[in-house]
């Protein structure tokens, strides 16, 4: 059964979000979606990631006309050809984001030709992946940050990750407000976005520790993997350390997971090349016996994660859950803290509200 690609579409939102954002290091006020659907027999498949107008660019200049005319049943050739095609423009960064919009689509369009849901082509492992909420921002005031983690205690969630980093002594402080807020019975993980020094990031662990802060997220930047592997066997009993969502290929997460730098390694398959390197990735947690948490885009990672043994939790980001509740029709929020893929509806189960997301085009 040979379908060939037809067209490759690709379109940039840029969304504003709720209120001003921040996290140790880096400040925003929207986020851009880059959207690619792709035509082949009578299905469309969509994908996407979120990243810079850039990416969208990328995707129209270089990857449309490697991908057109192959085979929609074999995303592999696909996969490989637009890989070849970005070597000299440099792998990590833009080009393996916009490989992942199209790949996504890929295998959403491959599942639609097959009328079947996404995750029975990759094998089920799970039913539904727990997800924590995610968001807690530094910009937050402590009774923003109260509210929404009560919010999605009430909801069900039993996880819940803040952003720490700008304010080492306020951060001790909004950790206490935080746990105080969600009670004994909730998981609370921290993210420093690589904000911190070594010797502060240890000192923070061990302050982070009285308030039972079970996971802590680049402590140091997740370049220093001297500095992750020296806070991994150095943390308090009970602190995870993790990081790896700036990973691009697989090449760098078998780096951090040689240097046993993580206790949890947090692949994202809109950076990674997609679903198909996301893949490899699961393979080698599953080889190095290590917990695999996903990062952000929700709606994605719920598919891919019920696929894949080592996966433990899926981020339920707060700007991309807003987002895709808000433009994907087939948008499925947790139930009693857990997603599931929509077995009722072939691939990912969602189509893109293109009239309501008019207003946000670039």
């Amino acid at each position: 059964m040979n379908v060939p690609i037809a067209s490759i579409e690709v379109s940039a939102f840029v969304i504003p979000t709720a209120t001003p954002e921040s996290d140790g290091t880096l400040e925003w006020s929207s986020t851009t979606l880059v959207l690619v659907e792709a035509r082949a027999g009578d299905a469309k498949g969509i994908g996407y990631t979120y990243a810079d107008v850039a990416t969208a660019r990328l995707i129209s200049d270089r990857l449309r006309d490697v991908v057109i005319g192959s085979d929609a049943m074999n995303i592999p050739a696909a996969w490989s050809a637009m890989r070849r095609s970005i070597r000299n423009l440099g792998r990590p960064g833009i080009c393996s984001m916009a490989i992942a919009a199209v790949d996504i689509a890929l295998w959403d369009l491959k599942a639609k030709l097959l009328e079947a849901p996404l995750v029975s082509l990759f094998g089920a492992v799970r039913d539904s992946i727990p997800v924590y909420g995610s968001g807690g921002f530094t910009s937050y005031s402590i009774a923003e940050l109260e509210t929404q983690f009560r919010d999605w205690a009430a909801s069900g969630i039993r996880s819940m990750k803040m952003k720490v980093g700008r304010d080492a002594r306020a951060d001790i402080e909004r950790v206490r407000a935080a746990r105080a807020a969600i009670g004994e019975s909730c998981a609370l993980f921290v993210d420093a976005n690589g904000a911190y020094e070594r010797k502060l990031a240890l000192a923070q662990a061990h302050h982070f520790a009285e308030h039972r802060v079970a996971l802590f997220e680049e402590p140091v930047s997740s370049d220093d993997l001297e500095g992750l592997r020296l806070i991994r066997d150095r943390a308090p009993t009970g602190m995870a350390i993790a990081a790896g969502e700036y990973g691009y290929d697989v090449f760098y997460f078998r780096r951090m997971l040689d240097a046993g730098a993580v206790d949890v390694l947090q692949p994202d398959a809109t950076r990674c090349a997609g679903f198909s390197e996301f893949l490899r990735v699961a393979a080698l947690c599953e080889a190095h016996n290590l917990t695999l948490a996903a990062h952000t885009a929700p709606t994605l990672h719920a598919t891919i994660c019920c696929a894949v043994a080592p996966a433990r939790y899926v981020e339920y980001f707060f700007d991309h859950a807003r987002i895709e509740e808000m433009l994907f029709d087939g948008f499925r929020a947790p139930i009693d803290g857990a997603m599931s893929p929509d077995l009722t509806r072939p691939g990912l189960g969602i189509e893109f509200k293109h009239a309501d997301a008019r207003r946000f085009a670039v």
